[in-house]
């Protein structure tokens, strides 16, 4: 019966190409490990945040290959082993090998999302024991030091059965991805497609949390200012005039279907300086 549900909630994808394939597959994977951390209890202590989050739970366009949560309160000695064995056996029920790699590894193989040092992750590779598809492969992370000010939210999935899950609200969610959009030091096209998102559905920031975080982690960590909405908004438009359009497409086009590419013809200097404006009028 797992296998079954597995395959009627492929066939809802309608996949085109090989890639929508697989993006659809990593997706049910992700939603199996979310289910698995919920019966582990991990949602007592985490919340759910990233561009996977505002997929599953948002229904964002972009596919995304990250699982990113965030911990309540700091917990330095926060550790993942307690639930891999909850994922390997819910894994198991659904007919995948589980193997998860420790971050040290990762990081030598796939450059770290995160900003911080203080995190801690790995990576799920998943094998399909009925088929000879290649592995899929899920970066997992979560913020060990979280800055203060996040507002939480829970929320309710129907797959692989109904499960609960706690998220950062929207306002939280967005100020987590302004602290991305500044203080990355490479750019991900896939942040600037959530930023567009975000202002399409004039979503509110949550100021407290984007000040906390930025004093604690990027270029201005530990300096002495005030995460003003005016302050922000000239700093994003500084950010805006020095970024190569044409590779920031390339980052997010893997991850769109073919109706949803023809957006990335919009991307350009003066597109983003126009979405800042219409930020400006209403945070």
């Amino acid at each position: 019966m797992s296998v079954e549900m597995i395959q009627q909630k492929l066939l809802t994808y309608q996949c085109k190409t090989v890639l929508d394939q697989e993006n659809a597959l990593k997706e049910i994977a992700q939603e199996i490990a979310l289910l698995a951390l919920s019966r582990a209890g991990f949602f007592r202590v985490a919340a759910f945040q990233g561009g996977t989050c505002l997929r599953i739970l948002y229904g964002l366009e972009r596919f995304s290959e990250d699982l990113d949560f965030v911990l309540e309160k700091p917990n330095k000695n926060f550790d993942w082993k307690s639930y891999v064995k909850d994922m390997h056996d819910e894994f198991s029920a659904y007919g995948y090998a589980l193997e998860v790699l420790n971050k040290t590894k990762v990081d030598k193989v796939i450059k770290t999302a995160f900003l911080k040092a203080d995190s801690e992750g790995g990576l799920l590779l998943l094998k399909d024991l009925r088929t000879n598809r290649p592995k899929l492969q899920i970066k997992l992370e979560i913020d060990t030091n979280p800055p203060s000010g996040s507002i939480f939210e829970l929320k309710y999935l129907d797959f692989p059965l109904p499960f609960s899950v706690k998220s950062q609200d929207l306002s939280s969610l967005f100020a987590s991805k302004c602290h991305a959009l500044l203080c990355r030091d490479y750019v991900k096209g896939r942040d600037w497609y959530d930023f567009v998102w975000y202002v399409s559905r004039q979503t509110k920031i949550n100021f407290n949390l984007l000040n906390d975080a930025i004093l604690q982690a990027g270029p201005w960590k530990g300096k002495n200012i005030t995460v003003t909405s005016r302050w922000f908004l000239e700093e994003l438009k500084i950010k805006i005039t020095h970024i190569d359009w044409s590779e920031a497409k390339k980052d997010v086009a893997r991850f769109l279907r073919p109706r949803e590419l023809s957006s990335l013809d919009l991307w350009s200097e003066d597109f983003f300086l126009s979405r800042v404006e219409k930020l400006s009028s209403y945070v």
